[in-house]
């Protein structure tokens, strides 16, 4: 099983979280973006890009934070973060 964790923060407060779960045999980077499709889409956001510190820190740590930075649009939080809370 493999579960990505997505919470929103806005002045050091979690707003919102969820969890995607994904038990296909889809490849890991296949199950991080379905997953951060999910959880946008349940947010109502549009899908961050990912910046080269995102990737850096993603690979590192099991988790980053998308910023308004990383969005298009105008964000009304201070960041999203995703973790990898389980993974097969």
């Amino acid at each position: 099983m493999f579960r990505l964790w997505g919470k929103i923060f806005k002045d050091n407060h979690m707003l919102r979280d969820i969890v995607s779960e994904n038990d296909t045999s889809d490849t890991r980077t296949h199950k991080i973006f379905s997953a951060l499709e999910e959880i946008c889409y349940t947010f109502d956001l549009g899908k961050p890009i990912w910046l080269d510190s995102n990737i850096t820190e993603f690979q590192r740590h099991k988790k980053t934070r998308f910023s308004q930075d990383n969005f298009v649009e105008s964000i009304d939080f201070d960041y999203l973060e995703i973790h990898i809370i389980e993974e097969d």
